[in-house]
């Protein structure tokens, strides 16, 4: 029994052996390690953010009816150019049977007011021609006149004092001054009666007009036919919204009102997205941005920082601000309304400079060093100076130059 346990621990330990020699012969026969080196290269190093977000249009106008109806017909399409006041569609109205009334109502009663107003102008420019209005102070006129007439030649005999003379005399002036402001009031009488006269004339015409809006869509004084839609501004016809037979409600105090077309100039855009809040504060009014969009493949565009909110809004647990930047116009290009786009923001900028790689970088402390050849897989360390990353490349102010190979740093 202790023979078999001898013999198997002595067959285990040539075993063993044998692996240990193998695996030492291995590794005395490895390639060595090889180090690779790279030279410092001049580029450019951009320093930037990004922003997610789409293209809009920076005025879009939704265009809406004055009445309300069914469209009757539709005079553009999506993707045409309009000119202001071009037309846009024709509303067929189906008015109320209230309304229609209540308009004839209003009719009526302006015509029977302003009936009313003729008539009582008609009198008082009798009144005025008779100077009917004018009887009571002309009278008082003549009886003082006559009154200062008797006491002046009384006077000149001696008969009464002048005392008492001139209390006639006063008497008749004050009694013309009556009379010239009485004839002054009855012509200031006639006007405002022909005032209220073409008041209710100009209230007559516009329960007419509002009557012929009802039935017909416009009013025989207007240049404008209210069922009849135009465009406001000059654009590009971004969306139809509704078909030839949809029903629309005219916009008003209490309602929107259906929108028929909504139209932009394509010619001002501007790029709308959000940055996190980490990076709002490098951001500044002004910036240079290169915008990418996902529906166009190898194409940026320019675009300039206009606009950064005050607040931010929390989304998914972190704050963003929303941001806006003004799209230079590609000749070459359509960009369309709604593209999705991301905006590398540029906060910073170095062109032509000397750079490594950032991985080859070394850190000790508040020092930065890179390994660089000196012989044959031979490296000596070097302090270097270090400017502006953009996380892949970093700009090298000291320590080394063009010519410097610089050691390849690999997690081995």
């Amino acid at each position: 029994m202790n023979k078999g346990c001898l013999f198997a621990l002595g067959a285990l330990l040539v075993i063993s052996s044998i692996g240990l020699g193998i695996y030492f012969y291995k590794q005395s026969n490895k390639d060595p390690i090889v180090y690779e080196t790279a030279k410092p290269e001049i580029t450019d190093i951009v320093k930037k953010t990004v922003a997610t977000g789409a293209v809009r249009p920076r005025q879009e106008v939704n265009i809406k009816p004055q009445v309300s109806g069914v469209i009757d017909e539709l005079f553009i399409e999506a993707g045409e150019m309009v000119k202001k006041g071009q037309q846009i569609a024709r509303i067929k109205l189906i008015p109320s049977e209230v309304n229609i009334n209540n308009a004839q109502s209003n009719v009526e009663l302006a015509r029977l007011r302003y009936d009313d107003a003729k008539r009582e102008l008609e009198r008082q420019r009798k009144v005025f021609s008779q100077k009917l209005d004018m009887e009571d102070a002309r009278v008082r006129l003549e009886n003082a006149k006559r009154e200062e007439e008797r006491n002046r030649q009384l006077f000149e005999e001696g008969v009464v004092s002048e005392q008492d003379y001139n209390q006639f005399k006063r008497d008749y002036e004050l009694a013309q001054a009556a009379f010239d402001n009485a004839e002054i009031l009855s012509a200031n009488n006639i006007r405002q009666f022909e005032n209220n006269v073409d008041i209710r004339h100009q209230e007559l015409q516009a329960a007419i007009s509002n009557l012929q809006l009802l039935r017909e869509g416009v009013a025989s004084n207007s240049k404008q036919v209210a069922n009849i839609v135009t465009s406001t501004v000059d654009g590009m016809v971004l969306d139809v919204p509704v078909e030839e037979g949809s029903s629309v409600i005219e916009r008003n105090n209490f309602n929107e009102g259906t929108t028929i077309a909504s139209i932009a100039d394509m010619n001002s855009l501007v790029f709308e997205g959000k940055v996190d809040e980490s990076d709002v504060g490098k951001l500044k009014e002004g910036m240079p941005l290169e915008l990418t969009v996902g529906a166009i493949e190898g194409k940026t565009f320019e675009a300039t920082l206009e606009y950064i909110a005050p607040k931010g809004e929390e989304e998914e647990g972190t704050v963003k601000f929303e941001v806006k930047a003004a799209i230079k116009p590609a000749e070459d290009v359509f960009l369309r309304a709604g593209y999705s786009a991301n905006a590398d923001i540029i906060l910073d900028r170095r062109q032509q400079v000397l750079a490594i790689k950032e991985r080859d970088l070394l850190f000790e402390q508040d020092s930065t060093f890179v390994e660089v050849q000196v012989g044959d897989q031979e490296f000596q360390r070097r302090a270097v100076q270090v400017g502006l990353s953009d996380g892949v490349q970093i700009e090298v102010l000291n320590g080394i130059d063009s010519t410097t190979q610089v050691k390849v740093q690999k997690n081995l």
